[in-house]
């Protein structure tokens, strides 16, 4: 008997329609190629050492206003999970900045801190972060009520709505931030540290989205899922399973193709034993455009990849977990997000030097990290040893032309020189050192299977026009097939579980 959807993948999207359309009442199978749920919503142990997949800090979804309010709720998962406070935005140390700076996670503390230490730009902050809170409200806003009465389509959609109210449209977070700071680096660098979060140049990312991930996370605070975010994979699958649908593991998708309205979806074993077919009138697709057009007949790859071949793929990045004898407090970290600007960074433009770092040898400049500290919250990630995850930019380019020997020793000697790095800033932490766990693009590639190792789906960057620029939905161009992955959406957690909520509503109204 046929099921009424497939979903390819069980990342975050995929989990989060599976558990939105089993709820409904349609029968659901869920395929996934790896041993566990979530993709990079997961949490795993390397011997004793606890190792968070993706999750530094999300907006907290009780808030209504937060992309991840309707979508959880439906769900049946919003209440059974504990969502950690971050206490604040973030601390931010070196680069331009003389001394390092607290900025909390709520726009009147923001607005106070910035203030605090940059007198002479009071009015600016205060103008700039009013805008952000109005795109982030805004956007909020569009998100909420029932499948009936929100706006249909996705948020690209909900975006332009509003358009016409938002000053500055089209322009980039560099050139916003040159027109309200002009030369004032160490603000630039304060007011969005946290760039890697995002993206990995200032003059390419778009303005409105900054306002809308970076304002939403002022409007309602940081928070972690408490305990790892597989907590969150697994508590969605868990709601499927309790629907009556259905999740099977290890087993590797080979092919899609549609015979009329019905699609035919063949998987086997990893091995590639063991071939089997399901059926379904609808497929969702938790990956990468280019991935699933792999998956189709060329006749309908072609028009299927069509609309994403233009669009840029995100950055990667690279995932430095380390275990500590000793809480990171005891080194002189005082926040549980700490963004580290290397001394070379003297302007905010200079961060996109970060990516093609790891090119070369490791010598005197180390990248931007962003530091979660989960020993300063209440995580309940285990230690010891005391976990310290650090991001920063990656691309694959990187880690191109190494055999596997080669792999591992390049990256080894990039790790000692960050930690070394660290040690500089934070004494004593490198003698500390009991464990860690470095996955790299290269890493991102072989295990998400997203171009270029890519994290946020496809690069947020401005549109052409006021009125025109590729639509993110989760509609494609072959009929019952869709989209909820980050590629369907603006990427992180917040974009990836609305756009799966708008996949499974998009669903529900047509059937």
């Amino acid at each position: 008997m046929p099921y009424d959807v497939i979903i390819v993948g069980a990342g975050l999207g995929g989990l989060t329609s599976g558990a939105l359309l089993a709820r409904a009442g349609r029968k659901v199978l869920v395929i996934e190629k790896s041993n566990s749920v979530g993709g990079a919503a997961s949490s795993y142990k390397v011997g004793d050492l606890f190792v968070e997949g993706s999750l530094h800090e999300t907006g907290d979804p009780h808030d209504p206003r937060d992309p991840k309010h309707l979508p959880l709720s439906r769900a049946g998962i919003l209440e059974t999970l504990k969502w950690s406070p971050g206490g604040a935005l973030y601390e931010v140390r070196g680069g331009p900045l003389s001394s390092p700076l607290l900025v909390p996670d709520d726009f009147d503390g923001a607005r106070e801190a910035l203030s605090a230490r940059f007198p002479e730009a009071r009015e600016a902050i205060a103008r700039l972060l009013c805008e952000m809170k109005q795109i982030a409200s805004a956007a909020g806003a569009l998100t909420q009520g029932d499948a009936a009465t929100r706006r249909s389509g996705d948020i690209y959609g909900a975006l332009m709505s509003i358009a016409p109210a938002i000053r500055d449209w089209k322009m980039p977070l560099a050139k916003k931030l040159q027109q309200a700071f002009g030369d004032n680096e160490a603000l630039k660098c304060a007011f969005a540290a946290n760039l890697c979060y995002y993206h990995d140049d200032p003059a390419t990312l778009w303005w409105v989205y900054f306002a809308m991930a970076q304002g939403g996370l002022l409007l309602s605070g940081g928070r972690y899922v408490h305990g790892g975010s597989q907590r969150l994979s697994s508590a969605l699958a868990r709601e499927i399973k309790k629907a009556g649908g259905e999740t099977i593991l290890r087993r590797v998708v080979t092919a899609i193709d549609k015979d009329g309205e019905t699609f035919r979806v063949h998987h086997t074993a990893k091995d590639g034993s063991d071939p089997k077919t399901a059926e379904s009138v609808r497929v969702v697709c938790n990956g990468a455009p280019a991935s699933i057009a792999a998956l189709l007949p060329p006749k309908q790859a072609k028009p299927f990849l069509s609309p994403y071949e233009s669009r840029p793929s995100s950055i990667s990045l690279f995932a430095l977990t380390l275990g500590l004898s000793k809480p990171p407090r005891e080194f002189g970290f005082s926040a549980y997000s700490t963004q580290l600007l290397p001394d070379w960074m003297t302007t905010l433009a200079d961060y996109a030097q970060a990516t093609t770092l790891m090119r070369d040898e490791p010598g005197e400049k180390m990248p931007p990290l962003a530091i979660a500290d989960y020993a300063a919250i209440d995580s309940g990630v285990p230690a010891p040893p005391y976990v310290l995850s650090l991001i920063a930019p990656d691309t694959l380019s990187n880690w191109e032309g190494l055999d596997h020997e080669g792999y591992r020793a390049k990256r080894a000697r990039w790790q000692s020189a960050i930690v070394a790095h660290l040690d500089r800033h934070f004494p004593g932490l490198a003698e500390s050192v009991v464990a860690s766990s470095f996955n790299t693009a290269h890493s991102v590639r072989q295990y998400l299977g997203s171009p270029g190792g890519a994290v946020y789906g496809f690069a947020p960057t401005p549109p052409r026009s006021l009125f025109s620029g590729a639509k993110r939905t989760s509609a494609t161009p072959l009929q019952g097939l869709y989209l909820a992955s980050a590629y369907a959406g603006f990427g992180g957690y917040s974009g990836v579980i609305q756009a799966a909520g708008e996949c499974a509503d998009m669903i529900l109204r047509e059937s």
